[in-house]
């Protein structure tokens, strides 16, 4: 036999073996046989479940996985997520048999919520099923039990109509899972305690922190080497909230991590964003015990390798012109040595999380930002936008003045940057005043 043939029957074989390969790894995210143990003949439209207490309980599993967030209060839809592949509009999940989810069967809510397989085809990674594949049967049942009792509202909403191509064709996400979903449900390590094992089921699963807080690669799958060390929301940016004394949560104590996911703010920082809305939504009504669970899970998880920050040196003309800015602008709140208001204002003074990736920091400049509305903490501060006062050097000077003071040290903001987020965001260009005649 010719080399060239054993070559070209090695090579055949070689595809034989990674096409048998693929096709095994493609069976397995595509399984859903545990999903066997949920009713498959009566539709949601029709069926009402006589059982509060499943109802309560369900209730609560929705506050966990912050169902309300991205389907609004009515869970009618239409909340636009924008992504790097295109916008995507979330979908009605009310009964409605025409236009939410009424027909689906209790097994079908179970593919979609813990597989990703709706019925209009694969559902896109912003909806966290790669993450709601580890809620347990009892508390999907118990979900299950909580939509059939919400009232149903018709609204159409085309969800993936605003997604470029070939991100619009639903059937590429079978490829998409074949690369990035496990599809497994938690399993509890023997080894760590109840507490542990609780608070890793919240995070990894229900809570879906991963989701925005880990890094992800060019096709939008998680970088599992670097879990929970921060991740572009495009425009926000999730902080690294591992141990990291220096990016992270390092320095923060159990009851300030559960205190910051309680009311929206522990002294140290204060939400605003989407963490303002998973806050508000969502994390506000978990227990006590799970806010502790949560806590003494992350303090445990492998810390990121991110250096503390490498500060600017800020001549004399621009400190002066930013100190005097910021007084002028931002002490009434933040307080002249940046102190804060316990609370309701964060506190620039040492305060790691901002000395880090600027983008929160440059939003909340242009745009404002709000804190969450909480039972605890009722008056939800609002930081008003700045675009239309400030030009893109203005700010960024301001932001270099107050990530290099009263102990801080951040790298440089640079105005293009700002104007980069200007853009990004649609915030305004600073007011042009007319000249005195």
């Amino acid at each position: 036999m010719s080399i060239k043939k054993k070559l070209a029957y090695s090579l055949a074989a070689l595809a034989v073996l990674a096409g048998i390969g693929a096709a095994g790894r493609l069976w397995t995210v595509l399984d859903t046989s545990r999903n066997a143990v949920a009713d498959d003949k009566v539709q949601l439209a029709d069926f009402k479940s006589s059982d509060p207490a499943a109802i309560k309980r369900g209730e609560y599993v929705m506050r966990l996985a912050d169902c309300a967030a991205c389907h609004n209060a009515d869970f009618a839809g239409g909340y636009k997520i924008d992504t790097p592949f295109g916008a995507l509009e979330t979908s009605n999940i009310t009964p409605d048999r025409e236009t939410g989810i009424g027909r689906m069967t209790e097994r079908d809510f179970y593919n979609a919520v813990r597989h990703g397989r709706g019925e209009k085809g694969f559902l896109y990674p912003a909806m966290p099923y790669t993450a709601y594949t580890q809620i347990s049967d009892e508390d999907m049942h118990d979900l299950w039990a909580y939509f059939s009792a919400i009232p149903s509202r018709s609204k159409r909403v085309d969800e993936n109509a605003g997604m470029h191509f070939p991100y619009n064709i639903r059937l590429a996400m079978a490829g998409w899972n074949l690369l990035f979903f496990d599809n497994n449900g938690f399993q509890p390590d023997a080894e760590q305690d109840a507490a542990w094992n609780r608070g890793k089921y919240l995070v990894d699963g229900s809570a879906h922190c991963s989701v925005c807080h880990t890094p992800r690669n060019a096709l939008g799958g998680e970088i599992g080497s670097a879990y929970l060390q921060g991740g572009s929301l495009g425009d926000w940016y999730a902080p690294d909230i591992s141990p990291n004394p220096h990016a992270g949560i390092g320095n923060w104590s159990t009851d300030e991590v559960a205190d910051y996911l309680k009311t929206g703010s522990n002294g140290i920082s204060v939400a605003a964003g989407p963490m303002a809305e998973a806050v508000e939504h969502s994390t506000q009504y978990f227990t006590g015990d799970d806010l502790q669970a949560i806590a003494h899970y992350l303090r445990g998880v492998k810390p990121s390798e991110t250096p503390a920050p490498q500060g600017m040196v800020l001549d004399d003309g621009l400190k002066s012109r930013a100190a005097l800015s910021y007084e002028v602008n931002c002490s009434a709140c933040h307080g002249l040595q940046g102190e804060g208001i316990t609370g309701m204002v964060p506190a620039f003074a040492g305060n790691l999380a901002m000395q880090h990736n600027p983008t929160n920091m440059i939003h909340a400049m242009l745009r404002g930002a709000r804190a969450p509305h909480t039972e605890e903490r009722q008056t939800a501060a609002g930081m008003p936008a700045f675009d239309w006062k400030m030009d893109d050097r203005q700010i960024a000077e301001v932001l270099n003045y107050v990530r290099n003071s009263w102990g801080n040290q951040g790298a440089e903001v640079t105005a293009k940057q700002v104007a980069e987020m200007r853009k990004q965001t649609g915030a305004l260009q600073k007011l042009q005043t007319p000249a005195m005649k």
